[in-house]
């Protein structure tokens, strides 16, 4: 029986794209009478359902799942829109006296969820349009070069394409002097409202490449194109944020006539292997995750049993 006095105990399932985590964490939700809530930057939003890999309504219909599907595309949603609503949720679920299964592979929004975050100075909206603009004249390269030259630690961090990311860390410099990356090794993300075991699921990387590959052509033939077509047509602008994200990006330029549909493929699957080598990079970084083959659902299900009965301290 769960105590309400007790931290909430989180099962978190994280590991790169395309290694199973959805599977591994319905199976854990069924071992412990819970729910779901889903720790993914794109699965939040509505109509962006094939590319971003949402669970099946075969598989929302086993086990219930949160944070998916709770805003459109042109609405912002942050790591702290995450944080605050997957709060709320497993403060909902605890007070049912529900297991909870943490799943996905957004490292950034389990930091958040299980740490907190770096609140940092507020929003400088006439540096941020001053940034803004440089993006509209010289496009995205031309502001990361920015920050590299004045803060290659952010740098070395952020991805290219994420705008969102390097204006905030050119603002945070320059409203403090300090680089964005210190202040948040200063933070520590050290806050600890829950119990956790974090289970990152790994496999042998040929093998991890292989699946990437397979699940590119499905999504292809369960209609990716028409997807981002329908998207398109609803009114939603392939420069907003998750229309830039991987996959839709290369399509909506497949459409417009820019992009060569084959070469869209390619350009999604080794983006995609990309992507993966970031995420195993990231989550490998963290001392407290205990690994498990993929496979090993066994293994997973003991491990996560223990977790489950012992005692809080």
């Amino acid at each position: 029986m769960i105590r309400e006095t007790e931290k909430p105990r989180l099962l978190v399932v994280t590991g790169p794209t395309a290694v199973g985590k959805t599977g591994t964490a319905i199976a854990l939700a069924k071992l412990c009478n819970g729910e779901v809530v889903s720790a993914d930057s794109m699965q939040v939003y509505r109509h962006m359902d094939i590319g971003t890999a949402k669970p099946t309504p075969t598989e929302q219909g086993q086990v219930r799942h949160h944070l998916i599907d709770i805003v459109d595309p042109d609405e912002a949603f942050s790591a702290a829109s995450y944080m605050e609503r997957a709060r709320a949720a497993i403060a909902d679920l605890h007070r049912q006296g529900k297991g909870i299964v943490v799943a996905g592979g957004t490292g950034l929004y389990i930091r958040a969820l299980l740490g907190g975050l770096f609140d940092g100075p507020g929003a400088d909206e006439a540096l941020r349009h001053s940034y803004a603009a440089i993006v509209e004249r010289e496009g995205k390269p031309g502001l990361y070069e920015i920050l590299k030259k004045k803060d290659s630690r952010a740098a070395a961090i952020i991805h290219p394409n994420d705008v969102a990311r390097t204006i905030r860390a050119l603002e945070v410099l320059e409203l403090t002097g300090v680089s964005i990356v210190e202040q948040q090794q200063d933070h520590g993300f050290a806050q600890r409202p829950y119990n956790v075991l974090k289970i990152g699921l790994w496999i042998e990387r040929p093998l991890l490449y292989e699946r990437i590959e397979a699940r590119t052509d499905q999504m292809m033939a369960q209609g990716f194109l028409e997807e981002v077509q329908h998207l398109l047509e609803m009114g939603f602008s392939e420069e907003l944020k998750p229309m830039q994200a991987l996959g839709y990006r290369q399509l909506a330029r497949v459409l417009k006539g820019t992009l060569d549909l084959e070469e869209a493929v390619r350009s999604i699957k080794r983006e995609t292997r990309h992507y993966a080598k970031r995420q195993l990079t990231w989550f490998g970084a963290d001392p407290e995750i205990s690994w498990f083959d993929a496979g090993d659902r066994e293994g997973i299900v003991r491990s996560a049993g223990r977790f489950l009965e012992e005692k809080s301290l």
